[in-house]
């Protein structure tokens, strides 16, 4: 999967990990499509918040879960990025 150290770098490598979970194509999953109602669960959702914060990104379950979108996740994570610096 590609993604570099610090999460996903770009939407579209954040979309490619949704899609493996999910089992769906990343070419199927708009931006702005629900992934609670594509098949992301709050436990898949936690495993990639842990998983994100163990390579250094500070990201909140509370804020994935409240806008669970790719487009919405990859400004979080965009966000969380330029936090480390």
């Amino acid at each position: 999967m590609p993604h570099n150290v610090l999460g996903p770098s770009t939407a579209d490598s954040l979309r490619e990990v949704v899609a493996a979970i999910v089992g769906t194509p990343a070419a199927e999953i708009p931006g702005d499509a629900n992934l609670v109602f594509l098949g992301l669960g709050s436990l898949e959702m936690m495993r990639l918040v842990t998983r994100w914060r163990r390579e250094g990104l500070a990201v909140e379950f509370s804020e994935l879960a409240a806008e669970p979108t790719i487009d919405a996740w990859a400004a979080h994570l965009d966000e969380a990025r330029r936090a480390v610096g």
